[in-house]
């Protein structure tokens, strides 16, 4: 049972899975269903769905054990959310991640080590003198992208 590194792109309702997997380690379906399916209202017919979808996409593996399937991820949690926040800041124009960051802060509740954490990270960054504009004209408002629409 390895864990590998590569991230998959999954959907709002498979997260909740994985986390529940991530956490336990391994997990029957049924485990899954009692600690989702009083939170989510979901049914077991759509948890036992998404666990399907999951190991299609090879973000879970199974084990038989008798008659029941104990599951385990097959995706690292942190590749995984790494894979999330570059697909996110992919979506946005580079000259706004700082400000994206920002307001990512603004919103989180963090305790006084994750902000610790945060201002080490930022002391050992290394500005960038400017930042290229990666949007395709008329996904923007930059001065580049004004030009060329005017």
């Amino acid at each position: 049972m390895s864990v590998t590194l590569e991230p998959v792109k999954i959907s709002d309702s498979e997260w909740e899975i994985m986390r529940v997997v991530w956490t336990l380690k391994t997990a029957t379906a049924q485990e899954i269903i009692d600690i989702l399916s009083a939170s989510k209202e979901w049914k077991p017919a759509t948890i036992k769905t998404l666990l399907g979808r999951l190991v299609k996409k090879e973000a879970l593996q199974t084990e038989q054990d008798g008659k029941k399937y104990i599951y385990f991820p097959a995706v690292s949690e942190a590749e995984t959310v790494k894979s999330a926040t570059e697909n996110l800041f992919s979506h946005i124009c580079a000259k706004r991640i700082g400000k994206t960051i920002s307001e990512l802060i603004d919103q989180a509740e963090l305790t006084q080590e994750d902000l610790m954490l945060i201002q080490e990270k930022l002391q050992q960054k290394q500005p960038v003198k400017t930042i290229e504009c990666n949007c395709i004209p008329g996904q923007c408002e930059c001065k580049h992208h004004r030009s060329l629409n005017d």
